[in-house]
């Protein structure tokens, strides 16, 4: 399996949440992780609120280094031009945020890179996101 996380459900692999059990076993099970680079600063923006809220200044740094080792692991899609204008048109498609439109076009091109190797699965937990998955024929984790 072939798993696309994006920032909702790679938080859960390191803050326990509600589904974090199921993104850790699908992770565990995947023969490849895949996310999109700003999934690192969006997990650490969830990280120093976490942190911030707990009032436990040793959280942010525990977490992000946790963050660090599992990324190495990951195949990581970089911002290019096309995968910007890609995730504009969803954005313009689908109404989603900046983030959110280029997490989808991310999907959708590791989606298209692996079609036929393996099965391949979308882990979100936003509804708009989702929803916008859905309609745009993403496989979700889960579905």
């Amino acid at each position: 399996m072939i798993l696309y996380l994006d920032t909702s459900a790679l938080v859960k692999l390191f803050v326990t949440e509600t589904h974090s059990k199921r993104v850790r076993q699908a992770v565990s099970a995947a023969q490849l992780t895949v996310t999109h680079a700003i999934a690192y600063v969006e997990a650490c923006a969830t990280f120093a609120r976490a942190a911030h809220a707990r009032g436990d200044e040793a959280l942010f740094p525990a977490l992000r280094k946790n963050l660090d080792i599992q990324w190495r692991a990951w195949e990581i899609l970089d911002a290019t031009e096309p995968l910007i204008r890609r995730a504009a048109d969803l954005a313009g498609r689908y109404r989603l945020r900046g983030y959110d439109s280029l997490h989808l076009a991310a999907a959708q091109s590791a989606f298209e890179a692996f079609r036929g190797q393996a099965s391949f699965h979308f882990a979100v937990f936003d509804d708009r996101l989702s929803g916008a998955a859905r309609q745009a024929g993403m496989p979700l984790l889960g579905e």
